[in-house]
């Protein structure tokens, strides 16, 4: 089928204009018109392509079509091919004038979701509304959009789309989930955590539904029920989550299991901790970056802080010593931190030219009574 279609199609070109380049900027003359025929095999070649995944093929043939012919269901299948290149700019620009009567389900949530993976979140809530008041049960839309107002600080909007949709379904796990979030967010405790047990009920005893129920128990003050849910939740986490290890400190400790509290903040503590590796780079670039514009108070309290990182940086000692004696007019100071770079540095058995220069300026600095 798909050889007969190709081999038609080329007999048709011979005779047909073909529309090269940008599509979108591209004026039509009498001349390129083409018959519906040939528009017809220019657009299944392009459905063929489609339908063996091949994108780039049947984006050159929708183009044509649409250089040919601009109608709604060619935009459609042209933005539909855009889309699945993840050129969500062109798929928005090419349905949004589309008339929203005019076009399919699935388009209808391509331009949707284009605007939501552009992180333009007031076009997706504008557009989605649109889409839910055609399509209102329509779950994951209805889902995406009491998030998305819930985001614009309007969660007492998305409840009531929440809501209304709830009526009519009340176990869809997306849109019960989007629910339970937004009343959260807008403080109704009561109502969040009465959803949250009800996604557990349906069987979504996700990590996030488990903690946010235990979390909206902490608010009520129902402290077994919180600690009955932050429990499950710390185990699903891997035993990694630092907010969840936190809650349930607190939790314990408000029960009276101090010493099981204590454990759980003890490890939560260690989760904050940032990365030893990661702030040892920052550490150090931030104090290079406060010596070289001149903020040396800056510069010695960042190296201080690589020094909690990274102990055994001998420079850095060195570094704190000169800001101090040179710029900080700190001579206790100074003397302190050449004092620690040189027991740092007689431990290197085979040091080089430029730290035995180092050592001789430090000696002689540490003889000294006053800045140069």
């Amino acid at each position: 089928m798909m050889h007969k279609i190709w081999t038609m199609l080329i007999l048709a070109l011979l005779t047909a204009s073909t529309a090269q380049g940008e599509v979108f900027s591209k004026k039509k003359s009498k001349t390129e018109e083409a018959t519906p025929d040939t528009l017809q095999l220019i657009i299944q070649a392009g459905d063929s392509c489609m339908q063996e995944y091949n994108t780039l093929k049947a984006l050159n043939f929708y183009q044509q079509a649409f250089a040919m012919k601009d109608t709604a269901d060619v935009r459609m299948k042209l933005a539909d091919c855009y889309y699945q290149r993840a050129n969500y700019r062109q798929t928005a620009d090419l349905l949004k004038l589309v008339p929203a009567g005019s076009l399919t389900h699935e388009a209808f949530r391509q331009l949707c979701y284009s605007y939501q993976k552009q992180s333009d979140n007031d076009s997706f809530v504008f557009w989605t509304t649109n889409l839910v008041s055609r399509y209102p049960m329509d779950g994951e839309m209805v889902a995406g959009l009491i998030t998305a107002l819930t985001r614009e600080d309007q969660a007492w909007k998305g409840i009531g789309d929440g809501e209304a949709y709830f009526k009519r379904d009340s176990t869809n796990i997306l849109v019960n989930r989007a629910l339970a979030d937004a009343y959260f967010i807008d403080r109704k405790f009561d109502k969040a955590v009465a959803m949250y047990e009800r996604l557990l009920q349906l069987g979504d005893s996700t990590f996030n539904t488990l903690y946010s129920a235990g979390m909206c128990y902490t608010r009520l003050d129902s402290l077994e029920r919180a600690y009955k849910c932050l429990i499950p939740a710390f185990l699903i986490s891997g035993m990694q989550h630092s907010g969840c290890a936190y809650r349930l400190g607190v939790v314990s400790v408000d029960l009276g299991s101090y010493i099981e509290g204590l454990g759980y903040l003890d490890l939560a503590t260690r989760l904050i901790q940032p990365d030893t590796t990661i702030m040892k780079a920052i550490t150090l670039s931030q104090g290079e970056g406060y010596y070289l514009t001149k903020q040396y108070d800056k510069a010695v309290e960042a190296w201080k802080r690589h020094l909690d990182y990274n102990p055994t940086s001998i420079a850095t000692y060195y570094n704190i010593a000169n800001a101090y004696y040179y710029y900080l007019s700190d001579i206790p100071q100074a003397k302190r931190y050449y004092e620690q770079f040189l027991q740092a540095a007689r431990r290197e058995q085979n040091p080089n030219a430029q730290l035995t220069e180092m050592m001789t300026k430090a000696q002689n600095l540490l003889r000294s009574s006053k800045p140069k």
